[in-house]
């Protein structure tokens, strides 16, 4: 005698409770990590003080990495990178002229691609910097520093994977 309700369970519905989850887990926030050059920290972590911040729309849940791996190793940081991106759905990349020049914020966008996350670029300023090749030959979408603009990007960038 079995002890199954008869009932047959579809892999369909797990997917389906997954999502639920992460969606109830981040209060319906996108779960985003930031690529940038270590040379821009500090705007960066005004960013992130600004996602974290409930009076404003710009609403996000930041898993980059908040200090450097104590690691000359490039496959070790590699390794815990991609731990990170697995967590995420969309990668911001904060575009400056230190990130243009960066390897690891190329390698960063390229393995998001890879792994089929959403990439956004975002830039300080009114004017549009020159765009990285890794940028402008993925076509990914870059937008202004701007709370609502930054959202609507991050949401559309999820969407798209």
């Amino acid at each position: 005698m079995g002890g199954g309700l008869g009932n047959s369970f579809d892999i369909r519905d797990l997917k389906t409770l997954e999502e639920k989850a992460k969606k109830e887990l981040s209060n319906g926030k996108k779960n985003v990590f930031i690529s940038f050059a270590h040379e821009n920290l500090d705007e960066v972590n005004l960013l992130r003080g600004q996602a974290k911040n409930d009076s404003n729309d710009l609403e996000f849940s930041d898993y980059s990495v908040k200090v450097p791996f104590n690691s000359k190793d490039a496959d070790y940081i590699k390794r815990k990178i991609i731990e990170k991106l697995e967590k995420v759905s969309v990668t911001a990349v904060y575009i400056t002229k230190d990130a243009a020049k960066s390897d690891w914020v190329k390698w960063e966008v390229e393995k998001s691609l890879q792994m089929g996350k959403g990439v956004v670029a975002v830039y300080q300023g009114d004017t549009s910097p020159a765009m990285p090749s890794f940028i402008k030959d993925n076509g990914i979408k870059a937008v202004q520093w701007k709370h609502e603009e930054l959202t609507k990007a991050i949401d559309d960038a999820s969407k798209k994977r």
